[in-house]
């Protein structure tokens, strides 16, 4: 697995996106592990074809499906939904068009900053967007991150 080369392909590839989720907290230093990579993308016609472009050399498949069933990695795929799940040969990716609790790709970008992480410039959610998008997903695992976060957003404040 290996998804700083993820992070840097897609950087690399000037694809719109925001790091979300678990890599988001421990850029902020969460001792929270993750074995995903979750990023929200800017779904502009440019982007999706950038974004397409940046993975297909990593064969994204669709995550929980059976293996070899047919699957068009392109612009169109992603033009048509809005939240994928994949395997690629560098891990699991999950890209999301929008977040719970922060809303399109604009608002979470407004909620985010640039950070240097994995030897690029990455754009990531700050601590309180990323504390409102875990309290909205309500997962259990979601959940039980939100008391070191906040100790962490609560360490930052002067």
């Amino acid at each position: 697995m290996s998804l700083d080369a993820a992070v840097r392909a897609l950087v690399d590839a000037d694809v719109e996106f925001v790091l979300i989720g678990g890599w988001s907290a421990i850029i902020h230093g969460s001792r929270y592990m993750t074995d995903d990579l979750d990023i929200c993308y800017s779904r502009r016609p440019e982007n999706l074809r950038r974004l397409a472009r940046a993975l297909a050399p990593y064969h994204p498949r669709q995550r929980g499906l059976p293996e070899g069933l047919p699957f068009i990695w392109d612009e169109s795929t992603l033009r048509n939904g809005t939240v994928f799940t994949f395997v690629t040969d560098l891990g699991d990716i999950d890209l999301l068009g929008e977040v719970s609790g922060l809303g399109s790709f604009e608002e979470v970008k407004a909620g985010s900053y640039v950070a240097e992480a994995f030897g690029r410039k990455v754009r990531t959610l700050d601590l309180k967007s990323l504390i409102k998008a875990k309290r909205a997903a309500g997962r259990d695992k979601d959940l039980m991150v939100l008391p070191e976060l906040e100790s962490l957003l609560e360490a930052e404040e002067p």
